[in-house]
């Protein structure tokens, strides 16, 4: 059995293994998906939540997997009718943060790449690296449920 087969049969809050692979990000998306929707995520939130799980995957294989290719990134996660949970892990070194340019200033703007890690943090609740850069973790509130004057920052 290839290595992709074999990642799909972990159970859910186990650590799926994800390759460089269309077909298998899309079926985990699928899955994670399935989860949200089940917990009756509005519409908004579900395009939110796959939005920030693409660019998290596409960005461990791409960027932290740059010179490792074949390495898989591990995706978990957790969700409830309140909040979902998602981490994505890859091997690679890591990133510093505020070492990232800003996409939003001019002479980044025409750039067709650079945006992920922004467009993450803008549409999950909270967000959070580990310190050496090479493992997300994604909070989403489910916004019908959110008390009251609290605002999604």
């Amino acid at each position: 059995m290839s290595a992709p087969e074999q990642s799909q049969q972990n159970q859910m809050g186990d650590a799926l293994e994800l390759f460089d692979d269309q077909e298998q990000i899309r079926d985990v998306e699928a899955r994670l998906l399935k989860d949200v929707e089940r917990h009756n995520y509005p519409e908004a939130s579900v395009f939110a939540i796959r939005l920030a799980y693409e660019e998290a995957v596409l960005n461990g294989l791409r960027h932290g997997h740059k010179d490792l290719p074949g390495t898989p990134v591990r995706v978990w996660w957790s969700v409830n009718e309140r909040m979902l949970k998602l981490q994505v892990a890859d091997q690679g070194p890591g990133f510093k943060q505020d070492a990232l340019p800003d996409p939003t200033s001019p002479e980044r703007l025409e750039l067709p790449h650079g945006r992920g890690v922004m467009l993450i943090r803008c549409y999950m609740t909270r967000v959070s690296y580990n310190e050496s850069g090479n493992e997300v973790t994604m909070e989403y509130d489910n916004p019908e449920l959110a008390n009251e004057g609290e605002c999604r920052g």
